[in-house]
């Protein structure tokens, strides 16, 4: 099957959606991904948006970092006050339950438990 015909979800292993499902399990971490969604945020104005402390929304963010949902840079002003932006990584997943059923043949459950 060409690059162009794959369904966009075959792009991703199994580890990657694994990640990506445990990212999407808290509601404050979709939140963010949908004010992102509207535009990228500086650390400061996200947290006063959602509500929660800075140091909490790192946290999140992190998690979504590694499941590379979300991105950071760093810009510096012109009174070279450093500002951390975030924005969201265009993603394209569809759940499936071929989907599922592809992944689930990767999962050692065995591997889990020790970890």
């Amino acid at each position: 099957m060409s690059e162009y015909n794959k369904h966009p979800s075959e792009s991703y292993d199994s580890n990657k959606i694994v990640k990506i499902f445990d990212a999407l399990s808290h509601p404050v971490r979709i939140k963010i991904l949908g004010i992102l969604y509207e535009n990228r945020q500086y650390i400061s104005e996200l947290a006063r948006k959602i509500g929660i402390s800075r140091p909490l929304l790192y946290i999140h963010l992190r998690k979504l970092e590694e499941a590379e949902l979300v991105k950071a840079s760093m810009e510096i002003s012109s009174d070279g006050k450093a500002t951390k932006y975030y924005e969201l990584i265009h993603f394209d997943l569809r759940l499936t339950p071929q989907l599922l059923h592809e992944i689930s043949k990767d999962i050692n459950l065995e591997e889990e438990k020790s970890q």
